[in-house]
Protein backbone atom coordinates (compact mmCIF):
# COMPACT_ATOMS: atom_id res chain seq x y z
CA UNK A 1 0.00 0.00 0.00
CA UNK A 2 1.37 3.31 -0.51
CA UNK A 3 -0.16 7.10 -0.14
CA UNK A 4 -0.09 9.57 -3.66
CA UNK A 5 2.39 12.72 -3.00
CA UNK A 6 -0.60 15.22 -3.23
CA UNK A 7 1.09 17.03 -0.94
CA UNK A 8 4.67 17.16 -2.22
CA UNK A 9 3.25 18.00 -5.88
CA UNK A 10 6.17 16.97 -8.20
CA UNK A 11 8.04 18.75 -6.16
CA UNK A 12 12.14 17.80 -5.78
CA UNK A 13 10.85 13.86 -5.91
CA UNK A 14 11.28 13.97 -10.05
CA UNK A 15 10.39 15.86 -12.83
CA UNK A 16 8.43 13.71 -15.27
CA UNK A 17 9.76 10.57 -17.31
CA UNK A 18 8.57 8.36 -15.05
CA UNK A 19 6.56 5.36 -15.87
CA UNK A 20 4.56 5.58 -12.90
CA UNK A 21 3.28 7.90 -10.68
CA UNK A 22 5.74 8.75 -7.34
CA UNK A 23 4.09 7.82 -4.59
CA UNK A 24 5.35 7.75 -0.77
CA UNK A 25 5.16 4.04 0.46
CA UNK A 26 3.69 3.60 4.35
CA UNK A 27 3.01 0.11 3.66
CA UNK A 28 4.12 -2.26 6.37
CA UNK A 29 6.98 -3.23 4.82
CA UNK A 30 8.54 0.02 4.36
CA UNK A 31 11.62 0.79 4.93
CA UNK A 32 11.98 3.51 7.02
CA UNK A 33 14.74 5.91 7.83
CA UNK A 34 16.47 6.24 11.02
CA UNK A 35 14.62 9.88 11.65
CA UNK A 36 11.13 8.92 10.31
CA UNK A 37 10.81 9.45 6.79
CA UNK A 38 9.11 7.10 4.23
CA UNK A 39 10.40 5.32 1.21
CA UNK A 40 9.84 7.18 -2.14
CA UNK A 41 8.49 4.89 -5.39
CA UNK A 42 9.17 5.76 -8.81
CA UNK A 43 11.32 8.65 -8.20
CA UNK A 44 13.79 10.37 -10.58
CA UNK A 45 16.49 10.29 -7.54
CA UNK A 46 18.29 6.66 -7.20
CA UNK A 47 16.71 6.74 -3.37
CA UNK A 48 14.29 9.40 -1.91
CA UNK A 49 12.24 9.64 1.12
CA UNK A 50 9.63 12.36 2.55
CA UNK A 51 7.78 12.60 5.33
CA UNK A 52 4.22 11.73 4.49
CA UNK A 53 2.66 14.09 7.37
CA UNK A 54 3.95 17.77 5.97
CA UNK A 55 2.39 19.51 3.49
CA UNK A 56 5.08 21.77 1.70
CA UNK A 57 2.67 24.33 0.42
CA UNK A 58 2.98 25.50 3.49
CA UNK A 59 6.84 27.10 2.75
CA UNK A 60 7.49 29.98 0.62
CA UNK A 61 10.68 31.38 2.01
CA UNK A 62 14.00 29.42 2.28
CA UNK A 63 17.15 29.21 3.75
CA UNK A 64 19.94 28.39 1.36
CA UNK A 65 22.06 25.97 4.10
CA UNK A 66 25.67 25.15 3.84
CA UNK A 67 27.24 22.35 1.61
CA UNK A 68 29.80 19.77 1.94
CA UNK A 69 32.87 18.68 -1.13
CA UNK A 70 33.86 15.08 -0.15
CA UNK A 71 36.82 13.93 -2.60
CA UNK A 72 37.63 10.65 -2.43
CA UNK A 73 40.90 9.38 -1.23
CA UNK A 74 43.17 8.78 -4.61
CA UNK A 75 47.15 8.83 -4.27
CA UNK A 76 48.76 11.01 -6.48
CA UNK A 77 50.15 9.49 -9.36
CA UNK A 78 54.10 9.24 -9.45
CA UNK A 79 54.40 7.93 -12.87
CA UNK A 80 53.13 8.71 -16.67
CA UNK A 81 49.42 8.30 -17.12
CA UNK A 82 49.63 8.88 -20.83
CA UNK A 83 48.70 4.70 -21.30
CA UNK A 84 45.35 5.00 -19.05
CA UNK A 85 43.17 7.20 -21.25
CA UNK A 86 40.29 5.62 -20.63
CA UNK A 87 37.31 6.29 -17.96
CA UNK A 88 38.22 3.41 -15.72
CA UNK A 89 40.99 5.43 -13.34
CA UNK A 90 40.30 7.33 -10.59
CA UNK A 91 42.98 10.36 -10.16
CA UNK A 92 44.29 12.74 -8.14
CA UNK A 93 43.15 16.34 -7.72
CA UNK A 94 45.06 19.12 -6.39
CA UNK A 95 44.26 22.11 -4.53
CA UNK A 96 43.78 24.40 -7.01
CA UNK A 97 41.05 21.73 -9.13
CA UNK A 98 39.17 20.86 -6.22
CA UNK A 99 39.03 24.43 -5.28
CA UNK A 100 37.58 25.33 -9.05
CA UNK A 101 35.49 22.32 -8.83
CA UNK A 102 33.49 23.74 -5.31
CA UNK A 103 33.48 26.99 -6.86
CA UNK A 104 31.63 25.89 -10.06
CA UNK A 105 29.12 24.21 -8.72
CA UNK A 106 28.13 26.34 -5.60
CA UNK A 107 27.53 29.14 -8.68
CA UNK A 108 25.44 26.51 -10.57
CA UNK A 109 23.43 26.06 -7.71
CA UNK A 110 23.31 29.57 -5.94
CA UNK A 111 22.06 30.99 -9.82
CA UNK A 112 19.59 28.45 -10.05
CA UNK A 113 18.34 28.48 -6.23
CA UNK A 114 17.61 31.90 -6.06
CA UNK A 115 15.96 32.39 -9.01
CA UNK A 116 12.92 29.88 -7.92
CA UNK A 117 9.83 31.41 -8.37
CA UNK A 118 7.27 31.35 -5.22
CA UNK A 119 10.13 31.45 -3.02
CA UNK A 120 11.74 34.20 -1.21
CA UNK A 121 15.24 33.23 -0.29
CA UNK A 122 15.87 34.59 3.17
CA UNK A 123 18.35 34.20 5.94
CA UNK A 124 15.52 34.42 8.40
CA UNK A 125 13.69 31.30 10.29
CA UNK A 126 10.07 31.03 10.62
CA UNK A 127 7.38 28.96 10.11
CA UNK A 128 6.92 29.19 6.31
CA UNK A 129 10.45 28.68 5.95
CA UNK A 130 12.64 25.75 4.47
CA UNK A 131 16.65 25.05 4.76
CA UNK A 132 18.20 23.64 1.97
CA UNK A 133 21.06 21.52 2.80
CA UNK A 134 23.31 19.79 -0.17
CA UNK A 135 26.31 18.14 -0.60
CA UNK A 136 28.27 16.30 -3.17
CA UNK A 137 30.38 13.35 -1.93
CA UNK A 138 33.15 11.14 -3.10
CA UNK A 139 33.75 13.05 -5.77
CA UNK A 140 36.11 11.12 -8.62
CA UNK A 141 38.01 12.83 -11.35
CA UNK A 142 38.42 10.40 -14.36
CA UNK A 143 40.98 13.01 -15.76
CA UNK A 144 44.83 11.94 -16.13
CA UNK A 145 46.04 15.69 -14.55
CA UNK A 146 49.25 15.28 -16.28
CA UNK A 147 47.80 14.60 -19.70
CA UNK A 148 45.04 17.87 -20.05
CA UNK A 149 46.59 20.14 -22.11
CA UNK A 150 49.28 17.41 -24.52
CA UNK A 151 47.52 16.70 -27.20
CA UNK A 152 44.13 15.39 -27.09
CA UNK A 153 42.55 13.38 -24.92
CA UNK A 154 38.76 11.45 -25.30
CA UNK A 155 37.20 10.15 -22.36
CA UNK A 156 33.29 9.11 -21.93
CA UNK A 157 33.71 10.39 -18.37
CA UNK A 158 35.24 13.38 -16.46
CA UNK A 159 33.98 11.96 -12.80
CA UNK A 160 31.28 11.18 -10.99
CA UNK A 161 29.71 12.44 -7.15
CA UNK A 162 27.03 11.32 -4.88
CA UNK A 163 24.43 13.87 -4.46
CA UNK A 164 22.53 14.41 -0.87
CA UNK A 165 19.85 16.62 -0.60
CA UNK A 166 18.14 17.38 2.35
CA UNK A 167 15.00 19.68 3.16
CA UNK A 168 14.23 20.83 6.65
CA UNK A 169 11.88 22.80 8.65
CA UNK A 170 13.51 26.13 9.86
CA UNK A 171 12.20 25.86 12.93
CA UNK A 172 11.80 22.24 14.44
CA UNK A 173 15.47 21.59 12.50
CA UNK A 174 13.27 18.27 11.57
CA UNK A 175 14.50 16.85 7.64
CA UNK A 176 11.25 16.45 5.68
CA UNK A 177 12.64 15.33 2.64
CA UNK A 178 16.15 13.78 1.53
CA UNK A 179 17.10 12.48 -1.87
CA UNK A 180 20.56 10.52 -2.82
CA UNK A 181 21.55 10.53 -6.47
CA UNK A 182 24.71 9.40 -8.27
CA UNK A 183 25.80 10.48 -11.21
CA UNK A 184 28.96 10.73 -14.18
CA UNK A 185 29.79 13.93 -15.70
CA UNK A 186 29.25 12.44 -19.25
CA UNK A 187 27.49 12.91 -22.53
CA UNK A 188 25.36 10.01 -23.57
CA UNK A 189 26.54 8.10 -26.47
CA UNK A 190 29.94 10.57 -27.07
CA UNK A 191 33.33 11.43 -26.09
CA UNK A 192 34.37 14.32 -24.15
CA UNK A 193 37.53 16.16 -25.63
CA UNK A 194 39.51 17.08 -22.63
CA UNK A 195 40.89 20.09 -21.93
CA UNK A 196 41.29 22.59 -18.74
CA UNK A 197 38.29 24.29 -20.42
CA UNK A 198 35.90 21.50 -21.45
CA UNK A 199 36.67 20.27 -17.97
CA UNK A 200 35.34 22.89 -16.56
CA UNK A 201 32.47 23.26 -18.95
CA UNK A 202 31.12 20.03 -18.54
CA UNK A 203 31.60 20.13 -14.92
CA UNK A 204 29.16 23.14 -14.88
CA UNK A 205 26.74 21.49 -17.38
CA UNK A 206 26.71 18.37 -14.93
CA UNK A 207 25.40 20.54 -11.70
CA UNK A 208 23.25 22.69 -13.87
CA UNK A 209 21.02 19.15 -14.38
CA UNK A 210 20.81 18.46 -11.00
CA UNK A 211 20.46 22.36 -9.97
CA UNK A 212 17.43 22.78 -12.83
CA UNK A 213 16.13 19.81 -11.13
CA UNK A 214 15.85 20.92 -8.20
CA UNK A 215 14.55 24.48 -8.66
CA UNK A 216 11.58 23.12 -10.96
CA UNK A 217 10.80 21.05 -8.14
CA UNK A 218 10.33 23.60 -5.75
CA UNK A 219 8.34 25.91 -8.21
CA UNK A 220 5.90 23.07 -8.83
CA UNK A 221 5.23 23.01 -4.96
CA UNK A 222 3.14 25.99 -5.76
CA UNK A 223 1.64 25.75 -8.83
Amino acid sequence: MSKQITMLAVSMLILGGCASEPSIDTGPDAKMTFDGLAPINNSRFREAWADPDVDLKQYNKMIIGGAEFEFRAVKKSTGSTSVRRNSNNEFWMDDKTRAKLVETVTAVFAEELTSVKGFTVTEEKGADTLILIGGLHDIVSRVPPDLVGRGEIYLSSLGEATLVIEARDSLSGETIFRAVDRRAAERMGDMINVNSATTMSEVKRWARRWATRLREGLESIHE
